[in-house]
């Protein structure tokens, strides 16, 4: 960009950006004496690590239920869950749990997967192919073991005496 043109754009955005005599005036008319500073809080900048998810006691959920059953006029079920900080799914979920039956429905159910039954075989199953796997790496050890005796017993020249197994069946 040349040096003329960036004067020339710094001039207009200059007037673009200066009020006009009449708007001075107009603005000077009409304004009204200073009021005071409204005290304002500020939000907590931090933010949380995790978000928890939210865990309604039975009696809170009977409760808010109740209260629903009893809204008789337009928009007063709005109002209700607007008051509490719920939406309609949480009622709709409650008043589920609620026919299903009120002890075992409003109960927490804990989430995630369901634990197996444990079934013995299969835990003795396991169990031995842990000691499989450990037995056979006892036997690697060994055998890298009898690998290094063999290898120093021929670098010092000590002959190492293997029973033959031709000669026991015989």
């Amino acid at each position: 960009m040349c040096p003329t043109q960036k004067r020339t754009f710094e001039e207009e955005t200059a007037e673009r950006s200066s009020p006009s005599e009449a708007e001075l005036h107009s603005a000077s008319a009409s304004q009204k004496p200073a009021a005071e500073p409204v005290a304002t809080t500020v939000p907590d900048p931090e933010v949380r690590r995790r978000a928890r998810r939210r865990s309604f006691a039975e009696s809170y959920k009977l409760r808010i239920l109740q209260e629903a059953d009893g809204c008789r006029e337009a928009g007063e079920i709005g109002a209700l869950l607007r008051r509490e900080g719920l939406y309609s799914s949480h009622l709709s979920k409650w008043r589920e749990q609620r026919e299903q039956g009120m002890l075992a429905g409003l109960r927490a159910k804990k989430r995630g997967p369901k634990p197996k039954p444990s079934d013995p075989l299969a835990e003795e199953n396991a169990r031995l192919k842990r000691e499989h796997q450990r037995l056979e790496l006892k036997l690697r050890q060994a055998e890298k073991i009898i690998e290094v005796q063999k290898k120093v017993s021929e670098i010092l020249g000590i002959s190492l005496e293997t029973p033959e197994s031709d000669e026991r069946t015989s």
